[in-house]
């Protein structure tokens, strides 16, 4: 089933500002939430994660600049979709792993607390110390234009934090494990309760012991001292798709940074930029080209060869009395488009070459072609050739 449109679901317009997404993003999960419909419990749970999946995207400036550039599934026939080379959804994406809590939005995560009870959503320090998706990278790639027509596989390095293989990212010494703090009892807070002339208030601040990771380290392993992570070079092939346009970002999931406490590795973005061509330009789909006749091919008609972004060379026929600057197009031979199906066109515009120097024969050919039409022939030893 085709996904509703992101903008649709927010109910916002597609010019609609962080802060109108974030306005109807609180309206929509507060109506949708399931604790808030305990009578249609399922269906909530459906509206509520297509509003969270809307909103995260559309609330990402480089995600919501891939959704407006191919939609929400993303280029179709590329990256192979689920268990393509690069995990699920290929290589473009615009969402996570799923709901992630309100801690984006300062008291946001509170007045859910507060709305529902605190029964169901958990709350910002539950969602603090439980598994965190890796931070997402972003590199940028150059490549040729006939690289950008063909397509090619590149290779990327990179400097990243990656799991420690001695550890494997718990941060404990082998034959050690991390244990469970005392003073929060692995929540990684520290609840207070304060009287006030208003009642009792309970408030609540991150665990000095643990540092608000609800686990405690005694023994760090070696060598990544602890963080469970290491600072590493890292050497990535990705394959750039034929008809990929400058600017347009790929995306390989998993090649992030590491999650923390089991979260899933980040994603890493692609940005494309592609060298101009000393022959070939890029319009949309279609490939244009200025290609040089001389003025008797023009006048007379001539099967030329025009140079093809691949290296072809391609023979067309150009007919008699063809003007400078008329545009031929030869179908299908432009950029694959990588949203679809088809193919754009190669579009060539003719520049006319006279010539500054002529011999004495071809000089008096020119001056009796001139008279047979009519024209004024040149009087000075050099004439209009000349």
């Amino acid at each position: 089933m085709a996904k509703r449109d992101y903008y649709e679901v927010l109910g916002v317009s597609k010019t609609a500002t962080d802060d109108e997404l974030k306005k109807a993003y609180r309206k929509l999960a507060k109506k949708y939430h399931p604790d808030a419909n305990p009578d249609n419990k399922k269906e909530a749970e459906e509206k509520f994660k297509e509003v969270n999946e809307a909103y995260e995207t559309l609330s990402d400036p480089q995600k919501r600049k891939m959704y407006d550039q191919f939609g929400p599934d993303g280029p179709q026939g590329f990256g192979g979709g689920a268990g393509g080379p690069y995990g699920q959804g290929g290589y473009y994406s615009y969402t996570t792993s799923g709901f992630n809590g309100f801690d984006d939005f300062g008291d946001l995560g509170d007045i859910f607390s507060s709305f529902f009870g605190g029964s169901g959503f958990g709350g910002r320090s539950r969602q603090n110390n439980g598994p965190t998706k890796g931070a997402d990278l972003k590199a940028n790639i150059d490549i040729s234009f006939e690289d950008s027509y063909l397509g090619v596989e590149k290779e990327i390095v990179l400097n990243r934090n990656e799991t420690c293989s001695v550890c494997h990212g718990s941060g404990a010494r082998p034959g050690t494990k991390v244990e469970t703090c005392s003073m929060c009892h692995g929540t990684g807070t520290i609840k207070q309760v304060q009287n006030t002339i208003l009642g009792q208030m309970q408030t609540q601040r991150p665990c000095n012991n643990c540092h608000g990771t609800g686990k405690v380290i005694k023994e760090p392993c070696d060598e990544c001292k602890g963080k469970g992570t290491v600072r590493k070079q890292a050497r990535i092939k990705v394959k750039i798709p034929a008809g990929i346009d400058d600017g347009q970002t790929i995306v390989l999931r998993g090649e992030g940074e590491p999650g923390e406490k089991g979260g899933s590795k980040g994603d890493l973005y692609i940005v494309v930029r592609i060298k101009k061509h000393s022959i070939f330009t890029r319009k949309g789909d279609n490939v244009l080209c200025d290609v040089p006749i001389t003025f008797t091919q023009a006048t007379l008609g001539a099967e030329i060869e025009v140079p093809m972004v691949d290296g072809r060379k391609e023979k067309y026929r150009i007919p008699e009395g063809t003007q400078p600057g008329t545009k031929f197009t030869i179908r299908n031979e432009g950029f694959k488009n990588i949203n679809g199906n088809y193919q754009g066109d190669f579009i060539f515009t003719v520049q006319v070459q006279v010539p500054k120097r002529l011999n004495k024969e071809q000089r008096d050919l020119l001056v009796a072609l001139a008279k047979t039409m009519n024209e004024q022939p040149p009087i000075k030893k050099k004439g209009f050739f000349g």
